[in-house]
């Protein structure tokens, strides 16, 4: 049982690593300002989850365990708020999304 708790741990882990690495690549190739913070805050929740994740496995069933997850609990209730506040902040400032935004990301 231990071996597959340590797989899938790894699995997560190996998961959660690949998307905020594949969030990180959108981050630096998207043109404009909405489509790097869309591609930074979906990368940041979904990896956020498999590598907490991951780690919670590892730890088993003990104080850290718990404390990851509060960890987890946190990042999610901030992350998305963070984004919506740059992208109102952003909006609120004048800069508005381009009308041909999803063409020039396509290409």
């Amino acid at each position: 049982m231990t071996t597959v708790i340590d797989i899938l741990s790894w699995v997560l882990l190996l998961a959660g690593s690949i998307f905020v690495f594949i969030g990180g690549i959108g981050t630096l190739r998207f043109p404009t300002f909405y489509t790097r913070l869309h591609a930074a805050s979906l990368t940041d929740g979904i990896g956020t989850i498999l590598i907490l994740g991951g780690l919670v496995l590892q730890a088993g069933w003990t104080l850290a365990a718990f404390k990851l997850l509060a960890i987890l609990v946190f990042l999610l209730l901030t992350g998305p708020t963070a984004a919506y506040a740059l992208a109102n902040a952003a909006d609120m400032s004048g800069m508005k999304p381009e009308e041909n935004e999803v063409s020039e990301v396509e290409k």
